[in-house]
């Protein structure tokens, strides 16, 4: 039994909880996964200290939410935009094992999950009868160590499994400005370089495409990441102020 107060936060905190969850799968930013995650995170160590698992949930904050997250982050500025949100499969056939594994996974959990039996539950005084942090380390390397430390040995599969698949390494050197100037000139195209973003009078995001002298926006501009991404800015509401500054500023001289 829960009391009043510990419903109303479950209630309001787990369909934050739930949107945050979705966010990680359906999001299309990194950083945004990141922050989605970070939320179900935080969620989940008020759910802990809720239960009167105190020590759980501030390590929950603190290593998960802290530590991990920033790990992510700096994983996100070392690998580069390019490289994490790539739409070219670099292993042929990886999205269709992967779904099959994914769905063999699911079918594995809801057999497991429909045949689990609960015991009665033995109440939080007595789960805490020698303190939080004792029960807790008596679980993690008592009763379930094997468990802990295979999943510890997954997570560090998983974490070079990543470091193997993100490096990349160049076979050729890096082309200074003065080669790219030069193969510029020789093919003819933006010889005076790419016009640059966000060139509106009234917004300068990199988002939004440049004008050419003829009015049309120019999608050289746009990194090919926001095109690919679909989160590129269309031109028609600038242009539309654009008017409506100008007539703003000829009524205003007429009179």
């Amino acid at each position: 039994m829960t009391s009043g107060g510990e419903a109303v936060l479950f209630w309001v905190l787990a369909p934050i909880s739930v949107l945050g969850a979705l966010g990680l799968i359906f999001v299309k930013k990194p950083v945004h996964v990141a922050l989605g995650m970070a939320l179900v995170m935080i969620n989940l160590g008020v759910f802990y200290i809720a239960q009167n698992a105190d020590f759980l949930g501030i390590v929950q904050i603190f290593v998960y939410t802290g530590a991990v997250m920033m790990l992510f982050l700096f994983v996100l500025m070392l690998v580069g935009v390019d490289s994490s949100d790539s739409l070219v499969e670099t292993i042929r056939g990886q999205k269709v094992a992967g779904l099959l594994l994914a769905l063999g996974l699911g079918t594995v959990l809801v057999a497991a999950i429909g045949s689990v039996t609960f015991a009665s539950p033995v109440g939080l005084t007595q789960a805490n009868a020698d303190g939080n942090i004792t029960g807790v380390a008596d679980l993690i390397f008592g009763k379930y160590v094997w468990t802990f430390e295979v999943t510890s040995a997954l997570l560090i599969t998983a974490a070079l499994g990543a470091m193997v698949l993100a490096h990349r390494e160049r076979l050729t050197s890096r082309p200074t400005q003065r080669q790219w100037s030069e193969r510029r000139i020789r093919m003819g195209r933006n010889i005076a370089g790419l016009p640059a973003p966000g060139v509106y009078a009234r917004h300068n995001a990199v988002d939004t495409p440049a004008l050419l002298p003829d009015g049309t926006p120019s999608g050289a501009s746009v990194s090919r990441v926001l095109t690919a991404r679909e989160q590129v800015t269309s031109p028609e509401p600038f242009v539309g102020v654009e008017r409506d500054i100008a007539r703003e500023i000829e009524e205003g001289t007429n009179q």
